[in-house]
């Protein structure tokens, strides 16, 4: 099977921007009296296609410059770099006809230049929403654009797990893509004239300036805890980093959850004016989430606001961290305008959404129920297996693994928070890269017996065998949460994506051990 690697959106009618007022804009020095046309503008050459800017940027490795006579080649029809790029391209191609345009640091510049191209402009533009966070990102961006639905937006959506146009969905590549592809994504979603868009936006696509060049209307925050230490070096880093998307130049409202114990030091960085909720009976904010029931089909909640507003609803998903994601979402869309009346008529039998792996049940009716997450950090399992255990009658299995050649520092507490939340534990692989998966399992196996020394634990790999293994000591009434893969369709091994789906291989155990 080859590997299927996801389109990048671009919209089917660009009106053409003059390279001379394109120039002018920001204030380039352009020598060629060629009239020339942009219709796209690319950083990758991959991607590069006819009448496209192409921007020779450095990177860690190379100069996007060396790669100028594949621009060429594929249609490029001028060129913005810095100093060194131009000397680059020039002792390449002497006698290069581009023009060449001289723009020092271009990576802090290119979600501008990007907007530009594709005119996303303001008064051009839907409504923005971003949510950011260690936990709930997609979550919430999926609730929110099911809400938004419901009060009968024309909705796009890109998370970590897919783009959606106006009912078309496209599997994602990244969580937040590179800046040029994300505003082309965002022409094409003006172009289906989509009127709101929810946008999933992680700490790296900030610090890597993936988002550059959009203003949000309102942007959430979920949750802080322990991930990323690898691109992070502490805490107080990474809720810079995160706290960069509440600035002004950014967003204009934002709305802040006190669920974690960052919450408060959140209100404190951000820059905008922000309210904030809680689904923490004994911290009040300024909107209140109640759980009112649980059960392995939904989970039912109150919000409050602060001006007597009651909005009452549920998610098709269990666990009250998905109530309290759902919570975030609404207020968001309160902040942006609509009316919390007109919310709550249409959200009261339910927010219509669907999370990809997100506790997906993949069983059927009879046997164990079988769930597949995303969830790769402490916090996300602890708040899963809680959920899990209120709706669970029997034992609770969990079957895990953690990513090769990322973060090692939360594995010990992962295999901890496992041990002490579920009754059997079948510890396998995940994507190990390039790192030998001996050692990953080595070091979660040994942290959950120190944990809970008398906990039944296998370790078993591939993956494959690992979850034949737990639906074996499965009985009906038992849970196992397969924590890792979720919606992803690949195992990344030695670099290589390699096909595989634990919603597949879950169904396909069941069914060899006789469920349906």
């Amino acid at each position: 099977m080859k590997e299927s690697i996801p389109p990048i959106l671009r919209p089917e009618r660009v009106k053409p921007v003059d390279l001379e007022i394109f120039a002018k804009r920001f204030d380039l020095e352009l020598d060629s009296k060629v009239a020339v046309s942009l219709t796209g503008i690319s950083m990758n050459t991959n991607d590069l296609r006819s009448g496209d800017l192409f921007v020779a940027m450095p990177g860690l490795k190379t100069h996007g410059a060396l790669f100028i006579q594949k621009a060429v080649n594929s249609g490029a029809v001028a060129v913005v770099t810095d100093r060194p790029g131009k000397d680059m391209i020039l002792e390449i191609l002497p006698d290069i006809e581009l023009p060449i345009l001289l723009l020092e640091e271009p990576r802090k510049h290119l979600g501008d230049l990007a907007a530009f191209v594709y005119g996303n402009v303001a008064g051009n533009l839907p409504k923005l929403f971003a949510t950011t966070g260690t936990n709930g990102k997609t979550s919430t961006t999926y609730l929110l654009e099911g809400i938004l639905r419901q009060a009968g937006e024309v909705t796009g959506l890109t998370s970590t797990a897919e783009r959606h146009l106006a009912g078309e969905v496209i599997v994602s590549r990244l969580t937040t893509p590179e800046s040029t592809e994300m505003h082309a994504l965002i022409a094409r979603m003006r172009e289906r004239m989509v009127s709101s868009v929810a946008i999933e936006v992680s700490a790296q696509a900030l610090s890597q300036l993936r988002v550059d060049g959009i203003h949000f209307d309102v942007v959430g925050f979920t949750n802080l805890s322990h991930d990323h230490f690898d691109d992070y070096p502490d805490f107080e880093t990474y809720l810079a980093a995160k706290a960069e998307l509440f600035t002004p130049g950014r967003a204009t409202l934002g709305v802040v959850s006190l669920d974690s114990a960052f919450g408060s030091a959140f209100v404190s960085a951000s820059k905008i004016p922000v309210v904030t909720i809680s689904s923490n009976p004994s911290v009040k904010g300024d909107w209140n989430v109640e759980i009112t029931e649980q059960a392995t089909t939904h989970t039912a909640f109150v919000l409050t606001g602060p001006n007597g507003e009651v909005v009452a609803s549920s998610v098709p998903l269990i666990g009250a961290h998905m109530a309290a994601n759902a919570g975030l979402a609404i207020v968001m869309a309160v902040l942006a305008g609509f009316d919390w009346r007109l919310l709550a008529e249409r959200i009261r039998d339910g927010i219509d959404a669907y999370l990809p792996g997100r506790t997906e049940l993949v069983s059927g009716a009879t046997g164990p129920s079988v769930y597949v997450d995303f969830g790769h950090s402490p916090d996300a399992f602890l708040h899963t297996l809680t959920s899990l255990r209120a709706v669970t009658k029997g034992r609770l299995f969990m079957v895990f693994g953690a990513d090769g050649d990322r973060d090692a520092s939360k594995r010990p507490e992962m295999a901890r928070i496992a041990a002490q939340n579920s009754d059997v534990l079948v510890i396998t692989d995940h994507h190990p890269r390039f790192e030998n998966p001996v050692t990953i399992r080595k070091v979660l196996v040994e942290s959950a017996r120190l944990a809970v020394p008398n906990l039944e634990v296998y370790e078993i790999s591939p993956p494959e065998q690992a979850i034949i293994k737990a639906v074996s000591l499965a009985k009906p009434g038992d849970a196992i949460l397969w924590a890792g893969p979720g919606h992803q369709d690949y195992r990344d091994i030695q670099g290589k994506r390699t096909p595989y789906s634990a919603r597949e291989l879950a169904r396909q155990a069941l069914h060899e051990s006789g469920w349906n």
